[in-house]
C-alpha cells in the first residue's frame, strides 16, 4: 500500500485548495456593519409628548436595548443626512401587569431623544 501514498498526498492537496477557493475572505468589522445589514433604530415614537418635542427640533426613536448614543448618532446621520447635536437615552423596565388572574409582563424597551440642528427637520410619516 505504500505505492498509492503519493496519490493519496495528491487529492489530500487538491481538497484543501477546492476548501480554500470555496471560502470567502475574512471582513473587518467595519466594513461588515452597514445601514442595509444592521440598524440600530426600531421604530420613531409618535405620542403627544414627541409631537411637541418635534417643534423644537427633538425626535424620539425607540432603539435596541444594547445600542448606545454613538451608534444612534451615526446612524440618524447615515440614513436621515441631517446634523445630530445630540442624544438622550431613556430605559424604560418591563413591569408586570395583571388582568384578572392572569399575570403578564409588559416590555421593556430603550428610547432615544435626539437633538438636531436648527433648520433641519426629519419627516418621521409621510404625508
Amino acid at each position: 500500500m505504500a505505492l498509492l501514498d503519493f496519490l493519496k498526498k495528491k487529492q489530500k492537496k487538491e481538497k484543501e485548495e477546492n476548501l480554500a477557493k470555496d471560502q470567502p475572505t475574512p471582513v473587518k468589522a467595519k466594513e461588515k456593519r452597514t445601514a442595509l445589514t444592521f440598524s440600530v433604530l426600531k421604530s420613531p415614537q409618535i405620542t403627544e409628548k414627541a409631537t411637541e418635542l418635534a417643534k423644537d427640533n427633538q425626535y424620539t426613536f425607540k432603539v435596541l436595548l444594547d445600542s448606545n448614543k454613538t451608534e444612534v448618532k451615526k446612524e440618524l446621520e447615515e440614513l436621515y443626512g441631517v446634523d445630530v447635536v445630540g442624544v438622550k437615552i431613556v430605559k424604560s423596565p418591563k413591569k408586570q401587569r395583571k388582568v384578572g388572574r392572569i399575570s403578564g409582563w409588559r416590555k421593556g424597551y430603550k428610547k432615544a431623544i435626539v437633538r438636531i440642528k436648527e433648520g433641519q427637520k426629519i419627516e418621521v410619516l409621510p404625508r
